[in-house]
């Protein structure tokens, strides 16, 4: 019975760090939202590019770190 519930947490835990790795993808997806409106907004205006081009880079650090935060809540499950 004692071996039971280890390997019913231990395949809890690898399932549990499998969900929170999906927030990697919705990471991947904003960047590159944020990436194709810089290219729109160049495109219809290309004298503000310095201006576009640092909220863009604002844009891609919060997005990427919320994929980070993920994959780190992911490590926490695994190893904790």
């Amino acid at each position: 019975m004692g071996s039971f519930f280890i390997a019913l947490t231990t395949s809890s835990k690898y399932i549990g760090a499998g969900l929170a790795t999906i927030g990697v993808v919705g990471a991947g997806a904003g960047i590159g939202i944020v990436f194709a409106g810089l290219v729109v907004a160049l495109s219809r205006n290309p004298g503000k590019e310095a201006r576009l081009v640092q909220l863009a880079l604002i844009g891609f650090a919060l997005a990427e770190a919320m994929g980070l935060l993920a994959i780190m809540m992911a490590f926490l499950i695994l190893y904790s």
